[in-house]
């Protein structure tokens, strides 16, 4: 490790001489903190860029959030690898805010500072019976099949035949696809073993997305629901009741929303037909969960059937009508949305949104020798819209940094300092992207060994070890 920090100040060194050049530094490695720094690279000619993770590996969102059979979505790594190889960016994973570092201190020794450390906290329902056995988080899910260290020992049952997902967007959707996938289909992929196998052995053979809202208000995409609509001796159900007015509705949508409606009312009348599949998916609208039944494990939940209220099909709620249902499942699946974590009390934290305030992706401007703090990604947006919106959102955060650039930057050398605090005074081991190539490395070859595109190391201990080896 030690011998890679040397590197990279060497490389550093050789990039800006003796030149007082503006610093900038990014916490968070997912997609809104690099495509940050590739916005900065193409309007300065000389900003040096430090981007920290708490992850020892890079890229966040993109590999411990994406689904394993969603290969195509993480051709964008191609992009990240070149923007972290670049002599003027310098990654450092196994770095925590506001444990290994303080934002006062980067704010210090920067001439700004970008957070973008994403959503990572989860939204509870707070409804009695939550902490029952088996009803558990979409996101713990999706980290547990993914490989986030911090979900690897997750337990989950999936002896069960029932599944509920209290939510209806895309995520809700990754995660019934994964139930519902036949395992030949994912045994290929970077999903990890221990999930590959828990997997194969699952007993789960319908899954049931729950929403509170209707189908003109579902947040799933068109292109992710035509995907689970063509998975493999599965059948998707719908609740004719629940369509009620709604094709008169269609003429008067937005393209994407009518596109995507249109596919809904076309796989409703498909439904109808009498064929017969192994495994089912049920899409039922206008309910909300108010109670979890059973006594340490699952048996059934209890919602409240809800109607809309509201002009505009963008501002309706959902309102109970005093009715209810009862459906039975032995596995239920939050997701019911994301939210940053509020790492600093004195950063202001919109807590309806579940992220940090800001104007236009600018927390605070510039304090003395304090520099500006700016916020882009989920950290500064709430979790919203797909990886495209996340770009364009850092796109516009990086372009305000630098033309907030300060004229006369503080100069010194912020990484060697940041490097000496790290590593000399708080003893942590820092992860250079040198040192991630050689994790990379390991991940496809075990994964080729077992006929997959990688296998993943969950195991921040492992990381550290390979990362610290002179391989």
């Amino acid at each position: 490790m030690r011998h890679n920090v040397l590197k990279s100040y060497t490389r550093l060194l050789c990039t800006i001489g003796q030149r007082s050049v503006p610093q900038v530094c990014i916490v968070g490695a997912g997609p809104a903190a690099f495509y940050a720094a590739q916005q900065l690279l193409r309007d300065s000619s000389n900003a040096i860029i430090t981007i920290l993770d708490k992850q020892p590996v890079p890229f966040g969102l993109i590999r411990y959030g994406v689904a394993p059979d969603h290969q195509d979505v993480k051709n964008v790594l191609n992009t990240f690898h070149k923007i972290a190889t670049n002599p003027r960016v310098e990654f450092l994973g196994n770095v925590r805010l506001g444990v290994n570092i303080d934002v006062n201190y980067l704010r210090n020794l920067y001439d700004a500072v970008l957070l973008a450390y994403g959503a990572q906290e989860d939204r509870f329902l707070n409804v009695p019976g939550e902490r029952l056995n088996n009803i558990i988080s979409a996101r713990h899910f999706v980290g547990w099949y993914n490989g986030l260290p911090d979900d690897k020992d997750m337990k989950i049952n999936l002896d069960i035949e029932e599944a509920i997902i209290i939510g209806q967007g895309n995520v809700a959707i990754d995660v019934a696809r994964i139930l519902l996938t036949p395992v030949d289909k994912l045994k290929n992929t970077d999903i990890t073993s221990y999930a590959l196998e828990a997997l194969s052995r699952s007993r789960v053979r319908k899954v049931t997305m729950i929403g509170r809202r209707g189908p003109l208000q579902a947040a799933f995409t068109t292109a992710e629901l035509r995907e689970i609509l063509k998975l493999q001796d599965c059948k998707t159900f719908w609740r004719e009741q629940d369509f009620e007015n709604v094709q008169t509705i269609v003429p008067t949508l937005d393209r994407p929303r009518k596109r995507l409606t249109e596919l809904m009312l076309k796989s409703l009348e498909e439904s109808k037909n009498d064929s017969v599949h192994a495994k089912e998916l049920h899409q039922i609208f206008l309910r909300s969960p108010i109670e979890f039944h059973g006594n340490k494990e699952l048996k059934s939940i209890k919602f409240a059937i809800n109607h809309l209220q509201g002009e505009t099909i963008q501002n309706q709620i959902a309102e109970t009508t005093g009715e209810f249902e009862e459906i039975s499942c032995g596995l239920a699946l939050r997701s019911i949305g994301y939210k940053t974590e509020q790492i600093y009390k004195n950063i202001p934290y919109n807590a309806k949104m579940g992220c940090l305030e800001n104007i236009n992706g600018k927390i605070e401007g510039r304090n003395e020798e304090q520099a500006p703090l700016y916020v882009a990604g989920w950290a500064g947006t709430g979790p919203t819209g797909v990886i495209l919106t996340t770009m364009r959102n850092a796109f516009q955060v990086a372009r305000l940094i630098y033309n907030e650039f300060p004229t006369n930057p503080k100069g010194g050398d912020a990484r060697r300092e940041l490097y000496h605090e790290l590593c000399n005074k708080n003893s942590v081991q820092t992860v250079t992207y040198e040192d991630w190539l050689k994790i990379d490395r390991i991940e496809q070859q075990r994964g080729k060994e077992l006929g997959k595109v990688r296998e993943k190391i969950v195991s921040v201990r492992e990381m550290l070890r390979i990362a610290e080896n002179h391989i």
